[in-house]
């Protein structure tokens, strides 16, 4: 009686078990893959719960883009990085997951494809396959830094591909599209008469402050997605957004489609559309706190790795996460699961596709007490 778009695998693999059972012992676990930032101890702006206390939050006056005031507010977030959006060109979500439904529901016939990279978050495959969108891989390589393949990529193009996803800078892997990589999808997208999708929820998590943004892209038609998650550290808040540029002709359409299906769902609620402009604001205390911390972290784990030559990071731009390359002596699942047992947690590369053993990934985000120990243990491992 359910729909074969459900039918995922839902057994508990072998690596959740491990952890599982390790918490349920009780076991103290030094936890490297740390990623709700409401819980890695960085304080709250106290306007932020204040600000949801407006009045005007009791009146249901439904606009399908979202309020004005919203989407200025949002508008002048791609301001302070020296991109002009207009307000007008904006449409806000619950989530980036929902924006991606959108994007998809405006983009693809069910059977359609997307192209996503790989590695990247696992996520995609769900997040398409819901919407009965197939999800296809393009492979991001490393050489001296991370790059896309673009020829991969070209090769991976059908008649039914619409879209070309890029996570900016991508997760886990913390790279960003080069100018020249964007250029160069603009044109391929363009001439195939395919959009861009652009995930920048780590945008401002540059490790040499924020480059360039996709929402100014003029070449081909290209939705950007962000929001409160993780630029103002509030998953809970659940506000994200939408916005279209590309030709004028191309853009007009998309809005004039996207306002259709926000009006079907109207699914953002007015307090937090109210409160949205003070969320913004807050960013600026919360990620000057993660920023030093990320740094930290990383210093800290190239500090210990340089006492470690088996193990090597690699480059990272941005984002929350760093990779590490290891020996392969067996699985990352089984080392993973290895390494729980002596009480640290990292994750397996291939949770995020990576095309071979031999990779680990974890967060920066972690209380740098717990980090450092962590890490020490990870190395003393391996």
């Amino acid at each position: 009686m359910f729909a074969k778009r459900t039918n995922w695998e839902l057994r508990t693999n072998r690596y959740s078990e491990a952890l599982e059972g390790a918490r349920r012992a009780g076991r103290k676990l030094l936890d490297l893959t740390v990623s709700n930032p409401t819980a890695c101890g960085v304080e709250m702006d106290p306007r932020v719960l204040r600000a949801l206390a407006d009045d005007r939050g009791a009146k249901y006056e439904p606009e399908a883009r979202g309020m004005s005031s919203a989407r200025a507010a949002v508008a002048g977030y791609y301001e302070g990085l020296g991109v002009q959006v207009a307000a007008e060109n904006v449409v806000l979500t619950t989530s980036t997951s929902e924006a991606y439904s959108y994007a998809f529901r405006l983009l693809c016939e069910p059977g359609d494809e997307v192209l996503v990279p790989q590695p990247g978050y696992p996520l995609f495959d769900f997040l398409a396959s819901i919407q009965d969108v197939r999800p296809v891989a393009y492979p991001l390589i490393y050489d001296h830094g991370w790059h896309i393949d673009l020829h991969a990529l070209e090769q991976a193009v059908t008649p039914r591909t619409r879209a070309v996803i890029v996570v900016h800078p991508n997760n886990p892997t913390g790279s960003f599209v080069s100018r020249e990589e964007r250029r160069a999808l603009a044109q391929l997208c363009a001439a195939r008469g395919m959009a861009i999708v652009a995930d920048e929820v780590f945008l401002d998590y540059g490790l040499e402050g924020p480059p360039h943004s996709f929402a100014d892209e003029s070449n081909c038609l290209t939705l950007t997605l962000s929001g409160l998650s993780k630029i103002a550290g509030l998953p809970q808040m659940k506000v994200a957004w939408i916005v279209a540029s590309g030709p004028d002709e191309l853009r007009a359409q998309a809005m004039a489609r996207l306002e259709v299906i926000a009006d079907t769902y109207l699914s953002v609620n007015t307090p937090m559309q109210l409160a949205l402009p003070v969320m913004m604001e807050s960013r600026h205390g919360f990620q000057k706190q993660l920023k030093a911390r990320l740094a930290s972290n990383l210093r800290e784990l190239d500090a210990q790795l340089a006492g470690a030559p088996q193990i090597s990071r690699l480059e990272v731009q941005g984002g929350w996460y760093a990779t590490l390359r290891v020996p392969v002596t067996q699985p990352d699942e089984e080392l993973a699961i290895q390494l729980i047992e002596k009480g640290v947690v990292v994750q397996p590369g291939h949770f995020f596709d990576f095309p071979r053993d031999g990779y680990l990934v974890v967060s920066l985000m972690t209380e740098e007490r717990e980090f450092r120990e962590g890490v020490g243990r990870l190395v003393g491992v391996l």
